[in-house]
């Protein structure tokens, strides 16, 4: 077994808290069966869109990230599955997908 970083990209948002509470039973009733299942290591957290963005050999520090929203990592969490197959199988549930956002798989390389 094996981990793997799912990382969360666009999505609607919601926009009232009963449509909140909505999405969040959702994200813990998938965090729940990938618990359950033994499949779950750390369900992470979702991140602030606001950041700063340090490049490069001289490190200018901007603000950012500025990308479409589509493209900005909204949350993570990491997974422990038999290979990167598995580890996509596992993503199939995840309701930002319902809501038109993304999850990219990635294996976590060993140090």
């Amino acid at each position: 077994m094996s981990e793997f970083m799912y990382l969360y990209r666009g999505g609607t948002r919601a926009t009232n808290p009963e449509q909140m509470q909505k999405v969040m039973q959702k994200w813990m009733g998938w965090f729940k069966d990938l618990g359950d299942k033994g499949n779950l290591k750390d369900a992470g957290h979702p991140l602030d869109p606001a950041g700063k963005v340090v490049r490069g050999r001289q490190k200018p520090v901007t603000d950012g990230p500025f990308a479409e929203a589509k493209d900005v990592v909204g949350g993570y969490s990491v997974v422990i599955a038999k290979d990167l197959a598995h580890a996509t199988e596992l993503s199939l549930g995840c309701p930002i997908l319902e809501d038109g956002g993304t999850v990219e798989v990635r294996a976590v390389m060993a140090m």
